[in-house]
């Protein structure tokens, strides 16, 4: 990872803020799961050695389809850069909800969800294979929009460090600031398995596309929030947690009697069974509902 990535500063900022949070935790009584706490160390190690495999690759692909963009946005503009925010926020909240209700974007992605503690660290449960499962393609419009990929690069490296701070139970809510930006509030509901939870909150930095498009939901103290998928998964095993989906995928692929079963079981709903196996899924709209669903 490059240092623009992870600058000194921020890797200061996490040690003292995961340190902080460690201490509020035992104070409060919450107590501080250190099995899961290296789960995330052993998957963010995997997940930056994946990250330097698959950048050159991934910023190919988005060079050739800047030199097409039929409008290119001067990189050394300000206004580059503060229309960029809110470009990248738009592309960001489409890519995560697709990362959610597709289910082929879905196996990498679930890796993030896997975690039923939900502490700083939990910010660095990222897939191995996001370059495989092609998330980064759903922000190329982004990019054939006129924005240079070292524009579209640096603000989601700034979105994704932002993103860190709201992997806490630390804080509670923040006002009027809960109506424009994404909390920690707001990304402890994303994080739940709760039926009324599910499928919520995708924003970055914003919380206001979720609130247009009708994918906002209000943390509730009468409805604490469950975390981790909705079928638990146990292990704090690196390896395990980044394959775990993509076996079932596979699995009902192979299984499926018909190319409608394979479409559905590949990027269909997650919360879609191919030949009636259940999977593990934090997408079904009711918990436990695609448990019981077969296909016909």
């Amino acid at each position: 990872m490059s240092s623009l990535e992870v600058p000194p500063f921020f890797f200061a900022a996490v040690l003292v803020f995961a340190l902080v949070e460690y201490c509020w935790r035992k104070a409060s009584g919450r107590g501080y799961d250190f099995g899961s706490l290296g789960a995330n160390l052993g998957i963010m190690l995997g997940q930056g050695i994946s990250r330097l495999l698959s950048a050159g690759f991934i910023t190919a692909a988005y060079m050739a389809i800047y030199a097409v963009a039929p409008w290119q946005w001067s990189i050394d503009s300000v206004w580059t850069w503060i229309t960029g925010v809110f470009v990248l926020e738009f592309f960001y909240y489409w890519q995560h909800r697709f990362s959610h209700t597709i289910r082929w974007f879905w196996a990498g992605h679930s890796v993030h969800h896997s975690t039923n503690e939900f502490t700083l660290p939990a910010a660095f449960r990222l897939s191995w294979f996001t370059g495989f499962a092609g998330n980064w393609i759903l922000l190329a419009p982004m990019v054939f929009l006129g924005f240079h990929p070292l524009v579209l690069g640096t603000l989601l490296v700034l979105n994704l460090r932002y993103q860190y701070f709201l992997h806490t139970e630390a804080i509670g809510k923040l006002g009027p600031l809960e109506w424009v930006f994404n909390t920690p509030s707001h990304h402890r509901v994303h994080h739940g398995s709760n039926p009324e939870y599910l499928d919520t909150n995708y924003g970055g930095v914003l919380i206001v596309f979720d609130r247009l498009f009708g994918t906002f939901a209000e943390e509730s103290d009468q409805n604490p929030v469950a975390y981790g998928l909705t079928k638990r998964l146990e292990s704090n095993n690196p390896i395990t947690i980044n394959l775990h989906e993509w076996r079932n995928l596979f699995r009902d692929v192979v299984r499926a009697r018909s190319a409608r079963e394979v479409w559905r079981a590949a990027v269909g709903r997650p919360s879609d069974i191919a030949p009636g196996e259940a999977h593990d899924s934090a997408q079904s709209l009711v918990a436990g509902e695609s448990a019981s669903r077969k296909l016909t």
